[in-house]
């Protein structure tokens, strides 16, 4: 799915996102297959794991958002009790995931993540 330039691109988008967000502890990008595109992840968090289950996810909000309104999703939050993962469509065909402390500003999440979402599905649209 990417080119060679295209990872080292995506992957200084993650941590562009990680510095501009107060308690973002990590992200990801994934295919909408399941494969691991790039990420910035702490080391409890197995990348091609957690980009195969992000797909997993993305498939049922595509398919919740379709049945509820007819229209193409575009984020989906879960809170947990340790924090966030919130998942953003980057494109057609590729998330962007984040991960994040409980006390995040999530208004702020979302002001940072929804233009890196765009500009990663950017980076992806080169190839």
């Amino acid at each position: 799915m990417t080119a060679p330039t295209t990872e080292p691109d995506v992957l200084a988008e993650l941590r562009t996102l990680r510095a501009r967000v107060p308690r973002l502890t990590g992200s990801l990008v994934a295919s909408a297959d399941g494969l691991l595109v790039a990420a910035d992840l702490p080391p409890s968090v197995e990348p091609s794991g957690m980009a195969a289950v992000t797909a997993s996810g993305l498939s049922l909000a595509h398919r919740i958002a379709q049945t509820a309104h007819g229209g193409a999703f575009h984020e989906v939050v879960i809170r947990g009790v340790d924090g966030y993962v919130v998942t953003y469509a980057a494109g057609p065909t590729a998330s962007l995931t984040v991960l994040a402390e409980a006390g995040v500003n999530v208004g702020r999440l979302h002001l940072e993540a929804r233009p890196a979402a765009r500009a990663i599905a950017a980076h992806l649209g080169r190839t």
